[in-house]
């Protein structure tokens, strides 16, 4: 007993026995871990990183943010007694998905034998065998794709059957030919990952090609203006949408693509202005490049906005006339059922397609680690040295993604992703994607069951603020 209490003659008040070796007397216990919730290694490093480059970061890839509700927080609630599931082969699930059909408006809307489809991605953040490759993939399935900002990549025209064309605030290489040439045409007013500002493209990927395009200077850093230069509201984006329809004859559908901020109110704007299909992209969307503090801390997640979406169309008379495609962050059949059941008429994929592709596969280790990362922890997407060459305009990099192998690769993707939707519809008894609904599900959280208004799970009645 003695012992644990001995006295160090040099400090007759110190411990000796049972103190930790090492520590300074009288150091709070916090001593040697920091552990400081506040100022943890990361904002340590992030308020360093700050003072020497004089500027905020910018990285590619999606949010990092921690505290975001998601769709793993829903499951599903199959058949069991009270309704009978469909026989899994021997039972059809439709999944065909029509958008924009609003006749005396739109002559040709768009049919694609899937609910998902490939986001739009530009011509500059992607290489050209990037995209060729996305729409190849998707027309074998037959979904589609869209050009993102930056104008009609031939390669990826010829390669997809179904093309949406995007005009962007920069109205970077708009072409009236173009937009005679596309199936749809989706008027960007914002995106998940960096709503409230424009497109970025950092100098390393403005490559001769891209800035031919775009007709900028090659190798300097592209920002993109964020407001359309000839609207300015509902009253403008009305008529602006009609010089559209009168631009390609009434064929095509009207896309209208924000990030999701205010959907309750940006929504019920957009379908009164007339556009046909409203592309809502949640926070976790992806991008070529954004400020960092922009991907984490702007914006509300997709599960949060779904709801808020849908109840505008409905409480504006809108819901049977105007199509909602949710995105951001959707990784597969589970996430897009799960958005079809809360409301969505289809669902957008970006980052999954590209991972599909091979961003983030395991090889060429050695360039993952010259840039400091490794493979699957890749979001060096802004820099254009990505080493499976789907985000670089490097011709050497370029070379190393094979167009047919990646092609297939997003087939297969895409084909799985659906095969999960019409496992899950078919589970809880419906002969139609589009027939799941806010009851085939319930919510594992608090926070889930009131951003939704789906029911508790065990409590089966929703929980609203």
């Amino acid at each position: 007993m003695a012992d644990d209490l001995t006295l160090d003659h040099d400090d007759p008040a110190a411990f000796v026995a049972g103190s930790v070796p090492g520590r300074p007397a009288g150091a709070a216990a916090s001593y040697e871990s920091g552990d400081s919730p506040r100022w943890t290694p990361h904002a340590i490093a992030d308020v360093q990183a700050k003072a020497q480059l004089g500027r905020y970061q910018v990285r590619g890839f999606s949010t990092f943010q921690r505290n975001l509700p998601t769709l793993d927080d829903l499951v599903f609630v199959p058949a069991t007694m009270t309704r009978l599931p469909l026989e899994g082969y021997r039972e059809d699930c439709d999944t065909r998905t029509v958008l924009g059909d609003r006749p005396g408006l739109v002559e040709n809307p768009i049919e694609l034998d899937t609910p998902v489809y490939i986001a739009s991605m530009s011509f500059g953040a992607l290489s050209a065998t990037a995209k060729a490759a996305l729409g190849h993939g998707a027309s074998r399935v037959g979904s589609m794709t869209c050009t993102g900002e930056g104008g009609m990549l031939e390669d990826e025209r010829e390669a997809s059957d179904v093309l949406v064309y995007q005009m962007t605030p920069s109205r970077y290489m708009l072409d009236l030919d173009h937009l005679r040439r596309a199936d749809a045409i989706e008027i960007a007013v914002g995106q998940g990952a960096k709503p409230g500002t424009g497109g970025l493209l950092l100098g390393m990927k403005v490559s001769q090609r891209v800035a031919d395009m775009r007709t900028l200077p090659v190798e300097v850093d592209q920002r993109s203006t964020v407001r359309h230069p000839d609207f300015l509201g509902a009253d403008d984006l009305r008529v602006k949408i009609e010089e559209l329809r009168e631009a390609v004859d009434y064929r095509v559908p009207i896309f209208a693509k924000m990030g999701a901020t205010r959907p309750r109110y940006d929504v019920a704007i957009a379908a009164k202005a007339g556009v046909d299909v409203i592309v809502l992209d949640g926070m976790e969307g992806g991008t070529n490049a954004a400020p960092e503090l922009l991907l984490d801390h702007t914006g509300i997640p997709t599960i949060a906005a779904i709801r808020a979406a849908r109840e505008a169309l409905e409480d504006c008379g809108m819901a049977d006339e105007v199509k909602l495609v949710v995105a951001g962050g959707i990784r597969g059949g589970v996430d897009a059922a799960k958005a079809l059941a809360l409301g969505a008429d289809a669902v957008m994929i970006g980052t999954a397609a590209l991972i599909a592709m091979g961003c983030n596969s395991p090889c060429f280790v050695e360039d993952y680690e010259a840039m400091g990362t490794a493979p699957g922890r890749c979001h060096h997407c802004h820099t254009g040295l990505c080493p499976v060459g789907i985000q670089t305009q490097d011709p050497e990099l370029e070379a190393r993604l094979d167009v047919d192998a990646a092609a297939e690769r997003v087939a297969r993707f895409l084909t799985a992703t659906t095969m999960e939707i019409s496992l899950l519809a078919k589970a809880c008894g419906k002969s139609s994607v589009h027939n799941l609904e806010p009851e085939d599900l319930r919510a594992l959280t608090l926070e889930a069951a009131a951003f939704t208004g789906v029911d508790l799970a065990g409590i089966d009645r929703p929980f609203d603020w």
